[in-house]
């Protein structure tokens, strides 16, 4: 019996399906895989690459914090910022992540360092997993706007 899962931002529904088979979650103790009939539990979401894999397909999501609640035969991800994964642009990344080790160079000390480490520790989650995606064969991705036809 499949999973549905959902993948939510602040901003809107970024994923759905009812034919998954795993989910591959970012907890903050560690990765976390969910099968279906999963015992019920409440977890946080770390920076990290979430997977949903239905089938042969890997559908991959790049995730910054969040909650995930889990119950037998439905996942439901709320994501404080999330992005997927096909959507992730390189040239995007790698000129953010030299920004930001610019800024990191000469800023001063305290909140606002510790928010430019946070944005460099952002960039090269989304480089890696850039790269992971693409290191996948070719793979037809059904979004949301698909369910309507």
């Amino acid at each position: 019996m499949p999973i549905e899962v959902e993948v939510v931002s602040r901003v809107r529904q970024l994923y759905h399906t009812d034919r998954a088979d795993m989910v591959i979650i970012p907890g903050s103790e560690g990765e976390m895989g969910v099968l279906p009939n999963h015992t019920p539990l409440l977890t946080t979401l770390a920076f990290g690459e979430l997977r949903i894999v239905e089938g042969e397909d890997i559908v991959s999501f790049v995730v910054y914090g969040g909650v995930v609640e889990i119950r037998p035969h439905k996942v439901i991800v709320l994501a404080d910022e999330a992005e997927s994964g096909y959507d992730l642009n390189l040239q995007e990344i790698e000129a953010a992540r030299d920004r930001a080790r610019e800024l990191m160079a000469h800023a001063p000390a305290g909140e606002q360092r510790a928010q430019i480490a946070q944005e460099l520790r952002r960039t090269e989650l989304a480089a890696k997993v850039h790269r992971r995606v693409q290191s996948r064969p070719q793979q037809r991705i059904r979004t949301l706007e698909d369910a309507d036809e």
